[in-house]
């Protein structure tokens, strides 16, 4: 029997896919982007992408209409972003920038998924001096669920990407679990060695062309990993580099692999580039508050996972070899996506789906284990509790991150044992 998933805030589809991968069955996605609702559906036959605002969203009409009964659901994944640095306390939940919670909480309330998987970038963990996730765990507890927090580092799992996010997973069930284990060790400074690298996921395309047209693999399967990301036919689509000014390829020409725009003589570094690096010295700001300067371009390295993939990585990511920025489908690539997985919209609006998904060999991960590890079966709980958390990989925590920290370990060393109100 496959396992049911309703995927909220899907975006483009990266967890879906992941979690297609292995074996279960979507049944329902929604997202409030039109391109990227456009772009789930053309890759995604058989599941029903919903255009819509989770805040207009009745999810009992929902499991009507899906035919299900309330706890049937197996998983809920998604999760919302996190709208700024609101008000906590009492006035938390009426704080119109928690409405995307709000709602989310409002789904898990209606659905009662046997377990939930919910991202976000790691800015979630400080956010509000943790008060933002400490009432996002209040709210999971009384709803049933035991739960893991967890910042998770990609590259450890299989991503040629160094993406930090943080996940938490919980269930209803009282099932004991854990997340994922590491397939490798990210290690060497600011992790950046590990069994996985950007060759391995760019390294045998073609040359990019200069227009979209018909391109070719022109070399043999060289892995599995490479298997997985090839298509079925032989073409390859979103592989194209626009032309560079000639300011723009001296810059580029100058860059060696690890290089920054910092790195390139003064005379060609942009002109926002020099406003931005000394901006905080000329606001007043103290020396050792200042950080240091804006990246601007970057060339990439071969040998190591590739930076994070964001929505400005086609103007800021620079090839390792090539003197190029990257193309759309080697971005798709650092992210997992097979060549087979076709992104709408214009490249601005592929690149931001392409950034913000979660990579789909991560999602199956969980997926994996999820199914094989801990399955579905169990008691549902009336309250739930937070049964661990780990924010950091590093030996020292920021003063903000220390906040979160004596937050959360309040919740395990003494408040598993009571409701809260919300």
């Amino acid at each position: 029997m496959n396992r049911k998933v309703i995927s909220l805030f899907c975006g483009a589809g990266g967890c879906s896919l992941g979690f297609r991968q292995s074996g279960y069955d979507i049944i329902y996605a929604t997202d409030i982007d039109e391109v990227a609702v456009k772009t789930y559906t053309q890759n995604f036959d058989g599941t029903f992408c919903d255009c819509r605002d989770i805040r207009d969203m009745d999810f009992h009409s929902l499991m009507k209409k899906l035919k299900l009964s309330p706890g049937e659901l197996d998983v809920v994944t998604g999760g919302p972003p996190c709208q700024g640095f609101s008000s906590a306390g009492i006035r938390f939940w009426d704080d119109p920038r928690n409405l995307l919670l709000k709602s989310y909480t409002t789904a898990l309330e209606a659905l009662k998924p046997k377990w939930f998987l919910m991202e976000n970038v790691e800015g979630l963990l400080t956010a509000n001096n943790g008060e933002y996730l400490s009432e996002i765990v209040k709210v999971f507890i009384v709803l049933g669920y035991q739960m893991r927090i967890e910042k998770v580092y990609a590259h450890e799992h299989g991503v040629p990407q160094r993406r930090k996010r943080v996940f938490i997973i919980g269930n209803n069930l009282g099932i004991p679990f854990r997340f994922p284990e590491s397939t490798s060790s990210a290690r060497g400074k600011i992790f950046r060695l590990s069994e996985r690298t950007l060759r391995d996921a760019i390294g045998t395309l073609p040359q990019a062309s200069i227009t979209e047209g018909t391109l070719f693999y022109t070399n043999p399967v060289a892995g599995q990993f490479e298997a997985y990301l090839r298509s079925s036919s032989s073409h390859i689509s979103d592989h194209v580099t626009p032309e560079q000014s000639a300011l723009q390829m001296a810059r580029i020409r100058c860059l060696k692999p690890g290089q920054t725009m910092k790195d390139i003589p003064e005379h060609l570094q942009h002109e926002s580039f020099q406003r931005r690096a000394n901006r905080r010295v000329q606001d007043g700001t103290p020396t050792e508050k200042r950080g240091g300067a804006p990246s601007g371009l970057k060339r990439l390295i071969y040998d190591e996972p590739s930076l994070t993939i964001t929505g400005a990585s086609l103007r800021e990511f620079i090839h390792p070899d090539a003197d190029r920025p990257l193309t759309l489908r080697e971005c798709a690539r650092i992210q997992t996506f097979p060549d087979n997985f076709i992104f709408c919209g214009n490249s601005t609006e592929k690149i931001k789906m392409i950034g913000n998904a979660i990579p789909p060999l991560l999602a199956r991960c969980f997926a994996d284990d999820l199914l094989n590890l801990y399955g579905f079966a169990g008691t549902p709980q009336e309250k739930g509790g937070l049964l661990s958390f780990s924010l950091t990989k590093t030996d020292t925590m920021s003063p903000a991150l220390k906040k979160t920290d004596r937050i959360l370990t309040s919740y395990i060393t003494s408040h598993q044992q009571k409701y809260f109100e919300i």
